[in-house]
């Protein structure tokens, strides 16, 4: 269905919206399927994850390797998935600075990133009836009412962080649904897409330099351990969620799609701009930290922005760079449909 010759172009920018997943999936309330959704490849990326089956497991044992990388799409799955590594390890951390200095201007990008995402899926739905809209207004109340949920602690208990796994990775196969957001909720951002990759990115460093100090470090090596089995979490949930969906999206289509563009639409709360991060205190209002001296975040208080306000201003500009954004990318969808 979706096996294609992609030249050296297509393969490029494959790449470059595997990091642009990458980096989507990284942020709280912003969803890697959103990418996926607007840049054209959410439906082949969903087929293609659900390839990774039975036959492909029997195809693996039998050292059938070429069959196997062209059952499962690999030269789309591989590319795409190289690309968000590299995200992982240096799109990320640049994103985790601009919001350490610039918050504000970085959501109100991503917020209009997401207005243009709804405006993009719903252009084109033109099949809204009794059952579309109800499922549209489930949607709507499930993305209010997460972004209203206050999170847990933090929880190393490795079955947890499996089951974290599974959950997070929700956010690259379901549009408007923040994996990244999620581990918020359940109290495990910081250890699981912060502690983590940061440990996993001094031990390959410390590595190419000879230094092999890291595997007499106890703590080094359980949170490469929990990383690891937080990996194969996210592994089996992108499996078994792109299995259901794929099934959902064949026979209950338009009702997914209604469902979808309510949860984006609701879920705008989680990346609304105007906020400011309202942490645990104690008993004597002294802020909470974790193991790892993180302050504990309780939730998000947002606001009304001040238009008198030069700094609202250039947030507004920075909303309608994000909806130019996704404008540009459909444009240059449509103009690619156009040649082919």
């Amino acid at each position: 269905m979706y096996y294609k010759e992609r030249t050296f172009r297509d393969k490029f920018f494959l790449v470059v919206k595997g990091l642009a997943m990458g980096a989507a999936n990284k942020v709280p309330g912003v969803s890697g399927g959103i990418v996926a959704f607007v840049a054209g490849f959410y439906e082949e990326f969903i087929y293609s994850l659900q390839k990774v089956n039975g036959k492909a497991f029997k195809l693996l044992i039998n050292g059938r390797f070429k069959s196997l990388y062209k059952y499962i799409n690999g030269g789309f799955l591989s590319l795409l998935i190289f690309g968000m590594l590299i995200s992982y390890f240096s799109i990320s951390k640049l994103l985790d600075y601009f919001i350490a200095q610039k918050e504000l201007y970085v959501w109100s990008a991503f917020f209009g990133m997401i207005v243009g995402s709804i405006y993009y899926i719903s252009k084109g739905f033109h099949y809204w009836n009794r059952k579309t809209i109800t499922s549209f207004i489930i949607g709507l109340a499930v993305g209010i009412s997460i972004s209203f949920l206050s999170p847990a602690k933090e929880n190393d208990n490795l079955l947890f962080v499996f089951f974290c796994g599974i959950i997070s990775v929700s956010g690259m196969t379901l549009p408007g649904l923040s994996g990244s957001f999620i581990l918020i909720l359940l109290g495990n951002y910081v250890l699981l897409l912060v502690d983590s990759v940061n440990a996993l990115y001094d031990t390959f460093k410390e590595i190419f330099t000879g230094d092999f100090s890291f595997t007499t470090n106890p703590k080094r090596i359980q949170t490469l351990e929990i990383l690891g089995v937080f990996t194969f979490g996210s592994t089996v949930g992108l499996v078994t969620l792109s299995h259901l969906l794929n099934y959902v999206l064949k026979h209950f289509k338009h009702i997914t799609t209604a469902v979808i563009i309510g949860f984006i639409t609701g879920s705008l709360g989680v990346v609304w701009p105007w906020k400011y991060t309202v942490y645990k205190k104690d008993e004597l209002g002294n802020i909470l930290y974790d193991s790892n001296n993180v302050k504990v975040i309780q939730n998000y208080k947002r606001y009304i922005p001040d238009f008198s306000n030069l700094e609202t201003w250039i947030a507004i500009i920075f909303i309608l760079v994000g909806i130019a954004i996704i404008l540009i990318l459909d444009w240059y969808g449509s103009k690619s449909k156009k040649r082919l």
